[in-house]
């Protein structure tokens, strides 16, 4: 009797893509087969075209043209952001998301999702360099750039490079259970997937806003971590009302002005 393929995957790719935001997941949703009753998954790397796409250190992929494949899961995997965000890869990308049922990116492929509109109004992550970009070109996302992955709905994001397998892993747990997804962890020799609230690493010691008022209102936070920092002692720093502080923070930083005091000090 022939098996039974119960999700078809379609990891989605332009050129200059990383190579290990595709390899890391693929294989560990190859491996889940393993460990499981039939075949749970069949996995597929596509494109807008078909053809063999270049990655950012050299080799190519070939790929099926994303149109030709009835997808359960895309996945868009990240890479060079200019390249992601030509409208013909939009285009190609959203149809065939259209017809997905849940969609998921890793890494810098989150500006494919919001560029798609699929981020809009819902909770994401990208790396922790490209959040406040991310924050910034997208004000409808709300960017969360200090968790591993984020699941809202049928969207999933995750941070940069090997977060992708941590939210393989996720998925696995949430299509086919625990103890499968343990059994990947162990045969790829990583952790059980760090849980998604986990932090990322993040220079918060370099960071920084646009204006000199949020600058102002990071040197205030930053020279009295020890004492206490509402917002409004902050927004007073940069000479802003509660409101437009707030706003001006988030929109320049990818954090509310009260996440990143909390990592400052636990940077300190």
């Amino acid at each position: 009797m022939a098996l039974r393929i119960e999700r078809d995957i379609g990891f989605y790719v332009c050129p200059g893509y990383q190579m290990l935001d595709l390899a890391g997941p693929l294989c560990a949703l190859q491996a889940a087969g393993a460990f499981a009753d039939g075949t749970p998954y069949r996995l597929h790397v596509v494109s807008a075209t078909g053809r063999p796409v270049r990655s950012s250190v050299g080799p190519r992929s070939d790929t099926r043209a994303a149109g030709d494949v009835r997808l359960h899961t895309l996945v868009m995997v990240g890479g060079d952001i200019a390249p992601m965000l030509r409208p013909e890869e939009i285009a190609a990308f959203d149809d065939a998301a259209k017809r997905a049922r849940r969609v998921a990116s890793v890494c810098t492929g989150a500006f494919m999702l919001a560029a798609s509109g699929r981020l809009d109004g819902r909770r994401a992550t990208t790396h922790w360099r490209c959040a406040q970009r991310l924050q910034h070109d997208y004000p409808a996302v709300s960017v969360d750039g200090d968790r591993i992955f984020v699941h809202d709905g049928p969207v999933w994001t995750s941070a940069g490079i090997t977060a992708g397998i941590d939210l393989a892993l996720a998925l696995i747990d949430d299509d086919l259970g625990l103890a499968i997804a343990r059994a990947v962890a162990q045969e790829l020799v990583v952790h059980h997937r760090r849980p998604g609230g986990q932090s990322q690493f993040s220079a918060m010691a370099a960071m920084d806003g646009e204006s000199d008022r949020i600058r102002t209102a990071l040197g205030h936070a930053r020279a009295h971590l020890a004492e206490s920092l509402p917002v409004g002692r902050l927004a007073d720093a940069a000479c802003l009302s509660v409101r437009q502080f707030g706003r001006a923070f988030r929109r320049e930083t990818g954090e509310t002005p009260a996440r990143a005091v909390e990592r400052m000090r636990a940077d300190a």
